[in-house]
């Protein structure tokens, strides 16, 4: 390889960190905003919860369509559109005039998003080889950390200075940067044996997603037993079960059933879900804890963060060194133990001292630091480089599409936790604002309660939440270590060896 070429590879990888970069500040910033998006556009805890999940759900079911079409169209050209469709609606965020034109919008940016990153990062696999191969995307993974690391920060200083709306301007810059960057370095790339999208199974398993986050959602206002409830979560079983036949049934799936039979495969989708429960959840939970119910400002919630997401910023380059002493399942399986430790720890801390939070809040960030740089490495490693896109786009999937469903999960638990604590005709209602961040509203519903005693009925619902969440992240660590941990079967279909191990 040439110098200019590597010159131009870099500057390819600097476009694709950018747009990496931008990623985490569109449900990060958002978050921390959450109880002043609130004050100016109203809204039921439902849709204050859509502000979140709407963009995490087109974009988590998106990615494997993105994907397919990445590899047929080509990924370079999707990458650019993508950007472009995530600027226009990013800009137009900023001039939303309720919540459900916000929720809308956000819905929109996810799918900009979803091409974006599908495409990126189909596209990265094609411009480095071998071990350059991991250190880029171990340097992507350390991309996602600075957005993580100082997204949270920078949107409470931008949204206590200009307020909320400007925070959206941070993300067009980045993605500005990345659309640059990417019109001029990137080469185009295609699958020539692409068939094209399989709209059946695209749309099937979007519907799914669908009926299945809104139903997660509704739960704790109509209760799981209730009819709609019931018949969100049915159809979105029976859809599942249609997309599973639709894939078994087409020449060229958007998601080939037959890789599933190779359990490092399987582990590898074990591994990009785990994140969801043991890291990202905390990322749009903590926020709205420390805004709404624990009183501190914008800026002092985003330098709390920058305690759970500063690992970010190293520990992913650092854990793509260290594959040439350890293996990745190991490597993998030992952070999701950490972080498990560091969940456990929290739970057992007091938030009336912010200061007593950092070092838990540190532990469960470098936990999470470690698997974070190999992911995207060992997902493109597991099928052929002709299908880079496939392969990506189902990991991204599984690992975004799972942060969505946790969340929803998760908020409904936390929502639960809380019911069975408060008494009274209000108490169902007045835990959904409380998840929300909303002590005011959650007060009114609860006249007898004090702010004080709703914040401590929150606090003993979150520590019994972060109990349940380590122990998850536990039995998953578990699982990764039996599956990544097998020796690799290769076959002239699909190559299941890590280029790390």
């Amino acid at each position: 390889m040439t110098k200019p070429d590597m010159s131009k590879r870099i500057l390819a990888l600097a476009g694709i960190c950018s747009a990496a970069a931008a990623m985490p500040l569109t449900f990060t910033g958002p978050a921390v905003a959450l109880p002043a998006i609130a004050h100016s556009l109203g809204g039921s805890p439902i849709a204050l919860n859509w502000v979140t999940n709407a963009f995490m759900l087109t974009f988590g079911s998106s990615l494997m369509a993105a994907g397919t079409l990445a590899d047929t169209y080509g990924r370079k050209r999707l990458f650019l559109s993508g950007l472009t469709a995530f600027l226009i609606f990013s800009v137009m965020l900023a001039f939303a005039p309720d919540i459900l034109w916000f929720d809308v919008l956000r819905a929109l940016q996810g799918l900009g998003a979803a091409a974006t990153f599908s495409s990126g990062m189909a596209a990265l696999a094609q411009e480095f080889e071998g071990n350059a191969r991991m250190r880029a995307f171990s340097i992507v993974g350390a991309s996602f950390g600075v957005g993580l690391a100082f997204g949270p920060i920078a949107s409470g200083l931008m949204a206590e200075s200009f307020g909320w709306r400007s925070i959206f301007a941070l993300v067009a810059a980045l993605g500005l940067i990345a659309f640059v960057l990417g019109a001029n370095f990137l080469h185009e790339t295609r699958d020539p044996d692409a068939a094209g999208l399989d709209w059946p199974g695209a749309a099937s398993f979007t519907l799914a997603l669908a009926l299945l986050t809104y139903g997660v959602l509704l739960a704790p206002e109509q209760g799981w037993t209730s009819a709609p409830v019931a018949a969100l979560l049915a159809g979105a079983a029976a859809l599942l079960v249609a997309f599973w036949r639709i894939e078994r049934s087409v020449a060229r799936p958007m998601l080939d059933l037959s890789l599933f039979r190779y359990p490092r495969f399987v582990g590898v989708q074990l591994l990009a879900a785990a994140p969801a429960y043991a890291f990202v959840v905390l990322l749009i939970l903590l926020p709205v804890r420390f805004v709404g119910i624990d009183g501190m400002s914008e800026v002092q919630a985003g330098q709390m963060m920058v305690a759970l997401s500063g690992p970010l910023l190293v520990l992913p380059v650092v854990a793509g060194m260290l594959t040439r002493w350890f293996s990745a399942a190991v490597i993998c399986s030992g952070g999701l133990l950490i972080s498990a430790g560091g969940l456990f720890w929290l739970s057992a801390t007091p938030s009336s001292d912010p200061a007593l939070l950092i070092a838990p809040l540190m532990m469960i960030g470098t936990g999470i630091s470690l698997p974070w740089g190999l992911m995207d490495g060992l997902a493109v490693s597991v099928v052929p480089k002709e299908r880079a896109g496939m392969a990506t786009g189902i990991f991204s999937t599984t690992r975004v599409a799972g942060e969505g469903v946790a969340l929803a999960v998760v908020s409904a638990v936390l929502s639960a936790l809380m019911g069975t604590r408060l008494s009274g005709n209000g108490a169902a209602a007045a835990a959904q604002r409380l998840v929300t961040g909303d002590l005011r509203a959650a007060g009114a519903l609860i006249p007898g309660m004090t702010g004080e005693a709703l914040a401590a009925t929150y606090a003993q619902a979150f520590s019994s939440l972060l109990m349940l969440l380590a122990g998850v992240t536990v039995f998953t660590a578990v699982i990764v270590i039996a599956f990544l941990g097998r020796r690799p079967a290769e076959t002239a279909e699909t190559a299941c060896a890590s280029p790390a191990e």
